[in-house]
């Protein structure tokens, strides 16, 4: 299992996730460009991604989708619940779309998947659990809080890629007007520190063994800052803990029990 993340944050996501000799492409919020040349470095070329799955309709999760659709055939995975409004957005994706159960398992490329209710002000926001021979990875972000359904999506993944957006005393003393800062603190807003921190121990005591933590606020948070909330929430427990960064290649292998950097 190799999970490669190309970007994470308010200016754009996508994540590489290669498991079982398929290449999935979780979101495609950054140029057609940026994707492709991120795809090379892993030795791979748009023709070889087994399918694009999208988590929710927001400009950072599908901005170079658009570019993808036109000039590479590759399979797009939606929830009912958008996929109407993904259409009206994206030109020529009616013959790519594999509009996707909710709750419910599917296979992608001989993977099996299952993509998750996760409570966002976008429609029908979904998080992703991919099984390959190597394990489950999972990926939520972009969630006010933990529900049961993204508890149960993440549970067992031995990675999860899972959103620390703020430390919530940046926040409230930061620049951010009113209104922004309570959609970000609202139930479906963004995860805080603490809030990752308290599922990041859960899904340690279910057989996580790698967080990744992505989405991060440039404006009101830090790496050191989330980092260091998480782990001080996993003491006592063998688990890798490292941040995605928001415009930088990271790359996680697990293999056996390797796995973060």
């Amino acid at each position: 299992m190799i999970i490669t993340t190309f970007a994470s944050g308010s200016s754009g996501n996508c994540v590489l996730a290669s498991l079982g000799g398929a290449h999935f492409l979780l979101d495609c919020g950054i140029s057609y460009r940026r994707v492709r040349a991120q795809l090379a470095l892993s030795g791979l070329k748009p023709e070889d991604l087994s399918a694009v799955l999208i988590t929710h309709d927001h400009s950072d999760h599908i901005s170079g989708l658009a570019t993808m659709v036109k000039y590479c055939p590759v399979p797009v995975c939606v929830p009912r619940s958008f996929s109407n409004r993904l259409l009206s957005a994206v030109p020529g994706l009616e013959e790519r779309l594999n509009v996707i159960p909710v709750g419910e398992g599917f296979t992608v490329a001989g993977v099996a998947a299952r993509a998750f209710p996760t409570p966002h002000d976008a429609s029908g926001s979904v998080g992703y659990r991919l099984e390959g021979p190597d394990g489950v990875f999972a990926l939520a972000t972009d969630m006010g809080e933990v529900t049961e359904d993204v508890l149960e999506g993440l549970s067992g993944a031995r990675v999860a890629l899972v959103e620390a957006n703020h430390d919530i005393d940046m926040l409230r003393a930061g620049p951010y007007p009113v209104y922004l800062k309570r959609r970000i603190l609202s139930g479906t807003g963004h995860l805080s520190n603490d809030n990752c921190a308290a599922l990041a121990a859960l899904l340690a005591d279910s057989g996580t063994r790698c967080l990744i933590l992505g989405h991060l606020s440039r404006e009101n948070n830090t790496p050191a800052l989330a980092l260091s909330t998480v782990r001080a929430a996993l003491a006592g427990r063998e688990v890798s803990v490292c941040v995605a960064p928001a415009a930088e290649r990271l790359t996680v292998e697990m293999e056996a029990e390797l796995c973060c950097p």
